[in-house]
This record gives structure tokens, C-alpha cells and sequence, in this order.
């Protein structure tokens, strides 16, 4: 696998290790070492138990909440960089805070690019990422960014689930890109669902735009939280006379109540990556699909400098 006489090593954080072995598995490396003792008041220093300088790091780790799996990646990025790492590359499945990508409203901050900044600040060289919120988040970034979708990993599986009359969905209006990826790779129709909030996380009324009568809908999403959006899209598809509807979302977040709604409403199953670690009992409605294989080819193509364009598409 080498390129050249630096050598890979991948570390994982302690929110993504299940990932980071699958991932050491698919390269046929193993798992670099490394330790994150705890003080009495919670505080945590992420160290490297064996030599890495001059070598290309890859540091594997998602950010959802709590805000500690952000500083964990941050310190053992900048722990990489204090021990003369050649390259130090995060990857990081479910990049967290992306929601806040803007400005929606009064005096707020906007999350995402304050992260990208923290990263930058702590020195990393590259970061591989997967269905970002928002596409342009990738630009809060003055590294490299390597954006993967998950649509390469869905679209084949949604095929061989061997559906008649597949009708592509999108929750919300903002997720219309998306949907017409989906639609196109998978050459089928699409619907919309307009919704209105009331407030976060809280759903006023959902309509459906377009034909799903007899359908077998598939709503395809970038993360499902609280699954309140996707669950009333499911119900509602079906009152109006959806055959089936199933969902795939790259990340599951699953919030609060999410799995109770899940269970409850009319969607056969939900499909999420593996990019978030779910330690909670789960229905057996939802499936999961690993990223390890394609992480792990990403990885491998950056450290040869090999496209991956080829791999990844939308």
C-alpha cells in the first residue's frame, strides 16, 4: 500500500471505533494504538501509544453530541501535529453542527464554519466527510475536503430490493437535490413533501406534491434526528395511497423519540450508514449499511494520491 517510505496509519476516536476497526479491516491494516485516560472531573487527554512521526495520520472520528467527540478529534489532531505527523487527515463520517450553516435567524452563530476553523486551527492537513448537511460547507474549509455520498452505497441496495414502482421522495423542499440525484440514478419519478414548522424539531402541516397512488416510495433524507418530519412524510404518503414507504438516510442521529416514531408509523424500514455509533435499543424496522468499505478506498486513493472521484458519486 505504500506510496512512497510514509507510512498510514489510521487512529480511531472513541464515538467511531466500531468504524475505524471496520475500516482497518477492509485495508488489511490494523488499527493504530492509543488511549484516552479520563481525570476525576471529566477531563480527558487523548494520547498516541506509538511513534507516528513523519507518517500520513488519518484520525476517524464523527462529531455528534456531546460536544467532548469534537474535542476529543481536536486533540488527537493536535497531538498528531506535536508529534511531527507527516499529514494529518480527520475523517470524519457524520460531520456535526452542519445545520448550522447560515445565518436563519438573528444573532446566531454559524456552527458549521466555526468548526471547520476549529479543525484548521488545530492543524489538520485534509478532511473526508459524508453527506454534509449542506453541500457549501465545504468551502467554511480552507483544507481539502473530500465530500462521499452515500447515494453509492443506496442507490445499488435500492435496486436490488427489487421495487415495481419506485417513486423517489424528499421530506422537505431543501432536500430536493438530493431526491432528483436519487431519481436520475435511479431513473423514477419524484414527490415532495412542503412542510411548515412551527418551531425546531416541531412540524406545523405537510402536504405532498406530486403522484405516489400505488407507488413504493422511497424518502431519502441526509440525517434523521428526532424522525418527526420523516414519519409524518411516511404516514402521510400512505393516507394518500403509497403502496409501500421506505427510508434511507446517511445518518442516524435518532433523538428523544425518534425510535417510538419509527416503530409507530407506516414506514416498512429505515436505512442509515453506520457513520454514528447507536448504543440504544433499536427497532427492527432499522437497517444499517456500512461506510467501512468506502471510507476505507478513499483513504487508500488520498494516501496514493489516486482519484476518488470515480468512486463517489451523487
Amino acid at each position: 500500500m505504500a506510496n512512497n517510505h510514509k507510512s498510514l496509519k489510521i487512529f480511531g476516536c472513541r464515538a467511531t471505533q466500531h468504524l475505524s476497526e471496520k475500516i482497518c479491516d477492509s485495508l488489511d491494516i490494523e488499527l493504530g494504538k492509543s488511549s484516552c485516560p479520563v481525570f476525576a472531573d471529566g477531563e480527558f487527554e487523548p494520547c498516541y501509544e506509538e511513534t507516528i512521526r513523519g507518517s500520513h495520520v488519518y484520525i476517524v472520528q464523527s462529531t455528534p453530541p456531546p460536544a467532548e467527540n469534537l474535542l476529543e478529534l481536536l486533540l488527537m489532531i493536535d497531538a498528531a501535529k506535536r508529534a511531527s505527523a507527516y499529514k494529518v487527515i480527520a475523517v470524519v463520517p457524520y460531520f456535526g453542527y452542519a445545520r448550522q450553516d447560515r445565518k436563519d435567524k438573528p444573532r446566531v452563530s454559524i456552527g458549521a464554519k466555526l468548526v471547520a476553523d476549529l479543525l484548521s486551527a488545530a492543524g489538520v492537513d485534509r478532511v473526508i466527510t459524508m453527506d454534509l448537511h449542506a453541500d457549501q460547507i465545504q468551502g467554511f474549509f480552507n483544507v481539502p475536503v473530500d465530500h462521499l455520498y452515500a447515494s453509492a452505497l443506496f442507490v445499488p441496495f435500492i435496486e436490488k430490493l427489487g421495487l415495481e414502482k419506485i417513486v423517489i421522495a424528499s421530506p422537505d423542499v431543501g432536500g430536493t437535490k438530493r431526491a432528483n440525484t436519487y431519481s436520475k440514478m435511479l431513473e423514477t419519478e419524484m414527490v415532495i413533501c412542503h412542510k411548515t414548522r412551527a418551531k425546531a424539531n416541531e412540524i406545523g402541516s405537510m402536504t405532498v406534491i406530486g403522484d405516489v397512488v400505488g407507488k413504493d416510495v422511497i424518502i431519502v433524507d441526509d440525517m434523521i434526528d428526532t424522525a418527526g418530519t420523516i414519519t409524518k412524510a411516511a404516514n402521510l404518503m400512505k393516507n394518500v395511497g403509497a403502496r409501500t414507504v421506505r427510508a434511507f438516510a446517511a445518518h442516524g442521529v435518532l433523538s428523544g423519540p425518534a425510535i417510538e416514531r419509527i416503530e409507530k408509523s407506516e414506514l416498512e424500514a429505515v436505512y442509515f450508514t453506520d457513520s454514528i455509533q447507536n448504543n440504544k435499543p433499536v427497532s427492527e424496522k432499522i437497517k444499517y449499511i456500512s461506510v467501512a468499505e468506502a471510507f476505507a478506498q478513499a483513504i487508500k486513493r488520498v494516501y496514493k494520491n489516486q482519484s476518488i472521484s470515480s468512486l463517489y458519486y451523487k
